[in-house]
């Protein structure tokens, strides 16, 4: 039997920043989900200037969300949180369920969703992947497919483009190699679903990352195609059928976002019960100080 992966932390710290011009409504989902093998210490939420929020918890996904009216000025949103993961041990062999044999909660998993054109992408899924045994070992066929064939380039595209746009243009960035995994496991009925979250990489500068998971062997089984990190040490945010479903901030008003500042530093192993900001064997740690500037929208989704 193997061993079970020691439990390691990572130490969030963020800061995003934006310029109402308009009284708006915020919606935020940036604190870490509650899930099993997952949880969160020392949480710290901040806004200011201070504002009466309401909160809530999906319970099926695990995503927390703050809602919240803010006048015109500038509006800073901090939070600081320790989370404790507990890495799931990954089979090499995982197969996969055939359509009528799953659970009901999992059919809109396999649909078209608004980024995740499935339909349209059948018959390329099959001419690249239908010919490959099913299991996990085409879905990691699927993964190495994107890594190879599509170009990670920040500002080749934006909110409105999805992944048959992707398949063609062949250039993105994490949500767009994911959103693609997603449109060709679900176009070989394979139940798929966007994770976003926290996890330090070295390019590009810190941010949130969207990674996927697919059903097989009847659980949930994380998959990065950018592999930018590890996503065992992925600290999971939102999940949902795509990005419209985990954005980390939908915002109803006239808004701009001015800065966008994240640091995270990851733990590995010899933990002790309470926050250890100070732990040893820090494996690293960035930041992104540089300003992230979005033109006002009527409704606008990060």
């Amino acid at each position: 039997m193997k061993a079970h992966a020691p439990e390691a932390a990572s130490h969030i710290s963020t800061q995003l920043t934006y310029e109402v011009t308009a009284p708006s409504h915020f919606l935020m989902n940036i604190q870490a989900a509650r899930t099993q093998g997952q949880r969160a210490m020392g949480e710290c939420l901040c806004i200011e200037p201070a504002v009466e929020t309401a909160t809530f918890c999906d319970e099926a996904s695990g995503n927390r969300f703050v809602r919240f009216d803010a006048e015109p000025g500038t509006l800073r949103i901090h939070y600081d949180v320790e989370v404790r993961r507990t890495p799931q041990e990954r089979p090499d062999t995982l197969a996969e369920m055939p359509v009528n044999s799953l659970p009901n909660e999992l059919l809109h998993y396999l649909t078209p969703s608004r980024y995740c054109e499935s339909d349209l992408m059948g018959r390329a899924a099959q001419q690249l992947f239908g010919h490959l045994p099913p299991g996990i070992g085409r879905v990691q066929a699927i993964c190495d497919w994107i890594y190879e064939s599509i170009v990670y380039q920040i500002g080749t595209s934006d909110s409105t483009t999805t992944a048959s746009e992707i398949f063609v243009q062949r250039a993105g960035v994490c949500r767009d190699f994911a959103h693609l995994g997603i449109t060709l496991c679900r176009a070989l009925n394979i139940p798929a679903r966007l994770v976003s979250g926290y996890v330090w990489f070295d390019e590009p500068p810190q941010d949130f990352h969207a990674v996927f998971e697919a059903w097989l062997g009847g659980r949930w089984v994380l998959f990065d195609p950018t592999r930018m990190a590890p996503v065992d040490r992925l600290v999971r945010v939102g999940t949902g059928r795509d990005a419209k479903d985990v954005a980390f901030s939908t915002i109803y008003g006239s808004v701009t976002m001015t800065e966008m500042l994240i640091r995270l530093k990851e733990v590995q192993g010899g933990l002790q019960d309470g926050p250890s900001p100070h732990a040893s064997g820090i494996l690293s740690g960035i930041e992104r100080p540089e300003p992230v500037v979005a033109a006002p929208a009527l409704r606008r989704v990060v």
